[in-house]
């Protein structure tokens, strides 16, 4: 079976008629994610990503559910105070910037169209710009304290809260240009939010967070069969992240062997290296050796990892002081744009 965007989005519309039909809680559902680009395939595989908004608080928070190997659907459930007060949403990097312009498929009672119009006003202007990224840099700088005591002799638990303090950083480059970066397209996506800020060389210096030497595509190649024996062996665990759920495995390795066959094989860096790590962070250290050793070689166990930590925080010096110049630039007040 042949399958396009436009198959992807019929599938998302027959998916909340069907819910909106049986579940009187919905109020509204809206898609979001990858679907929302020109192409969201990357190596044929794409998910779709949908947000049901109900009026009370919803029994589970996320469904994976496979349609095929290659697709899935990612249903996130919210209820309505998740939404309130609207205004608060200018601010909110995460949930601000899935709302500002999803595709709405379902609503009642004009809810969604009254949150959403409250906060658009205002939601691009100096002040809630700033609001957002500074709020993604008390978080990164959150998860470098949190790891500099064990810096000295990091883990899969250690490494994982890395990861987030990064992925919180290179998202206030792209915040401040108007977007939000997500897994699978991360690496490739970054440099043109770092290009428009001015800031070029961010990006080396986010490849440099990530690896003492760039692995070459040979090494990449050779890692995604270990990557994938972990990947299966943690998706049965009840402690693994809901990324590793088996019906997004060909989600990842078709992303990772697509940008293999590309002209940015790095692209794949980022989502190989944060989901193998969730793996291991849930396996067995008899499990995790591959794992372990191809941390060690691109310098983010051991004593490698200090200088990457060390990396981090000079990247997050800079990034304070280039929302402080922007503050100044809009004549607005530091303390006020804290929270």
């Amino acid at each position: 079976m042949r399958v396009t965007k436009n198959t992807l989005l019929r599938l998302a519309k027959e998916t909340v008629q069907e819910r909106a039909y049986n579940d009187k809680s919905i109020t509204a559902a809206y898609l979001t994610g990858s679907l929302l680009q020109e192409d969201p395939f990357l190596g044929k595989a794409a998910d779709i990503d949908l947000v049901f908004i109900h009026a009370e608080s919803p029994s589970i928070r996320r469904e994976i559910l496979p349609l095929s190997e290659t697709i899935h659907l990612d249903i996130v459930h919210r209820e309505k105070a998740d939404y309130l007060p609207p205004r608060s949403l200018r601010k909110n990097p995460w949930l601000g910037s899935e709302l500002y312009d999803p595709m709405l498929l379902y609503e009642t009672e004009h809810f969604f169209e009254f949150t959403q119009a409250s906060l658009r006003a205002g939601f691009t202007d100096a002040a809630p710009t700033l609001q957002r990224a500074y709020r993604l840099l008390n978080r990164s700088r959150q998860r470098w304290l949190d790891i500099r005591p064990r810096a000295t002799s990091p883990d899969a638990e250690t490494l994982a809260l890395y990861f987030k303090g990064v992925y919180h950083a290179v998202n206030i480059v792209a915040a401040l240009d108007g977007a939000f970066l997500t897994e699978r397209r991360l690496l490739l996506e970054f440099p043109a939010h770092a290009e428009a800020l001015g800031k070029p060389e961010f990006t080396a210096r986010l490849y440099a967070m990530l690896s003492s030497a760039a692995p070459d595509p040979g090494q990449l190649s050779a890692w995604i069969p270990l990557w994938e024996a972990n990947f299966l062996d943690a998706s049965t665990s009840s402690l693994a992240d809901t990324r590793l759920h088996p019906a997004r495995k060909r989600y990842y390795q078709n992303a990772f062997e697509a940008f293999l066959k590309s002209d940015a094989p790095l692209a794949s860096l980022w989502a190989l290296l944060r989901t193998w790590t969730l793996a291991a962070k849930v396996l067995p250290e008899s499990k995790t050796a591959a794992w372990t050793q191809a941390m060690q070689d691109i310098g983010l166990l051991g004593e490698g990892f200090q200088e990457r930590v060390q990396a981090l925080d000079s990247f997050l010096d800079d990034i304070e002081e280039m929302l402080e110049a922007k503050a100044a630039a809009n004549g607005l007040d530091i303390s006020t744009l804290l929270d």
